[in-house]
């Protein structure tokens, strides 16, 4: 139950402090734990509540879309929500382990060990950082001015030493250092507002007018041959109505290869920019071997500027390659995904010069790994995010996939531009905010402004290497502390 009510923190209810009660609730729990295997059991059943509510758009896109029985489709999801909750779980086994090191720095070693399995979750097997606690808090909570400093994993120790500092509170609240604790909890709570006025970056430059383009291509639809003709009228439309220097379209909106699209669709597209003093960046599909056995997935410029592209780096297991081929090739057959078996794009590409700003692209659930987003700042001006959210039907994925990308905007200081197929399709600002949005699965162009930005906040030079590295140190000094405190036993 408390996992599944903290999934209300996180978009799009945006209740940002229930997590903060959730988290100290279950520290509690685990702080009268008699054993490590009964905290463990704790930590895996709220994990279970948190992603069996907050992920169930995965089941939307294996059931609905890609055409998985329902029975394996239920079958996938608690699987990998079984997966994702054995991190909290750790954490719960370890923090009974700990529990009696220091007793006034177990808020900080708790906090630590919570984002350290949350970073682990990040990063084992390509990753899945959803749900990070740490995205509850943007833009609205009162600790967000960290993420310029610490990022999304840094919030999220912020946020679980808060609710461990409660913990102890209830535990000790008739003695001091409660209200020591409760006093430290309002000075960081202050700070987090404090730090939300500094402006870590600098406007550079006259603003520039942007279209994000949504076309609202059903996802049964999306890749039948009968509709692709109807999938190109529709982006030409928007395009050419559109008098933006820079007009975004989402990932592979257009469901050809790049070789396969005529030559005259694009120089009428390339030739309308070229009219607005700009440039259009469009997604489809790129081939770089006659046998089509290579292929990325990528977003073309065309128009002012110098033709440019980006290929995707991170891309989604299952979903656009098969890990393991040998072992999970016959997931291909059970899936109906078309181009399910994408190539890497480099890590390390540098931005688009386009409109005259320096735009950096990432594709779908790039976003979700602020340490790649960082990768070409700060010279990139402009951040634009395109993706396919159809995936995710009416569920609440897109509107998580919003919260993540407002992370990112505030982390970099730096606008997110986001054109989805279906939604959310939004403009974002430097602080995190949703300046305007399109209603999702309506066939229409976001017209707009954006402000590039100059400059580099925190994060951007250091990462995630702050908070690991502080976090690392910390459990290092518990660590010392029970070898140092059985030495003196001996």
């Amino acid at each position: 139950m408390l996992g599944a009510l903290t999934v209300l923190g996180f978009a799009p209810f945006y209740l940002f402090p229930i997590p903060f009660i959730t988290l100290a609730a279950l520290l509690f729990l685990w702080r009268n734990s008699i054993r490590a295997g009964q905290a463990a059991k704790l930590g895996f059943s709220f994990g279970m509540g948190m992603f069996g509510a907050g992920v169930t758009w995965i089941y939307v896109s294996l059931h609905d879309f890609g055409d998985m029985p329902m029975p394996m489709a239920v079958v996938a999801l608690l699987l990998l929500c079984a997966y994702l909750s054995l991190f909290p779980a750790l954490t719960g086994w370890l923090s009974i382990k700990w529990r009696a090191m220091a007793p006034a720095l177990w808020p900080c070693w708790a906090a630590s060990l919570w984002m350290f399995s949350e970073w682990g979750r990040g990063t084992l097997f390509t990753g899945f950082p959803w749900l990070a606690v740490g995205y509850s808090q943007a833009p609205y909570g009162m600790l967000t001015g960290f993420a310029p400093l610490v990022g999304v994993y840094g919030i999220s120790w912020l946020l679980v030493l808060s609710a461990a500092w409660l913990c102890v509170w209830f535990e000790r609240r008739k003695l001091k250092q409660a209200w020591q604790g409760l006093s430290l909890l309002g000075l960081l709570w202050a700070l987090g507002l404090g730090l939300q006025w500094i402006n870590w970056t600098q406007p550079e430059g006259d603003p520039i007018t942007i279209s994000l383009l949504q076309g609202n291509i059903p996802q049964d639809m999306k890749w039948r041959e009968d509709h692709i003709l109807t999938t190109m009228e529709i982006y030409a439309k928007l395009i050419q109505e559109s008098d933006s220097q820079l007009i975004v379209t989402p990932e592979i909106s257009i469901p050809l290869f790049h070789d396969d699209v005529p030559n005259d669709y694009l120089a009428g597209l390339a030739a309308h920019a070229i009219g607005n003093d700009g440039d259009v960046l469009i997604g489809m599909a790129e081939s770089v071997s006659s046998s089509r056995q290579q292929y990325y997935n990528t977003m073309f410029s065309l128009g002012k500027s110098p033709e440019q592209r980006y290929r995707k780096h991170h891309l989604v297991p299952f979903g656009e390659y098969i890990p393991l081929k040998p072992v999970f090739g016959w997931i291909i057959q059970v899936l109906n995904i078309p181009l399910s078996d994408f190539s890497r794009g480099a890590l390390d590409q540098p931005p688009l010069q386009l409109a005259g700003q320096r735009v950096a692209i990432n594709i779908c659930y790039e976003d979700v790994f602020g340490e790649e987003i960082i990768l070409p700042l700060p010279e990139a001006s402009l951040l634009v995010n395109v993706s396919n959210d159809a995936w995710f039907g009416r569920s609440i994925g897109p509107w998580q996939h919003l919260q993540i990308s407002q992370m990112r905007a505030l982390e970099t200081g730096r606008y997110m531009l986001r054109a989805t197929n279906t939604g959310v399709t939004a403009i974002i600002d430097q602080k995190g905010r949703v300046l305007q949005k399109l209603e999702m699965f309506t066939t229409d162009g976001l017209h707009g402004e954006a402000q590039g930005y100059q400059g580099a906040t925190l994060y951007v030079f250091l990462g995630n290497a702050l908070i690991l590295g502080f976090a690392g140190l910390l459990l290092m000094v518990g660590m010392a502390s029970v070898f140092y405190g059985k030495r003196k036993t001996l």
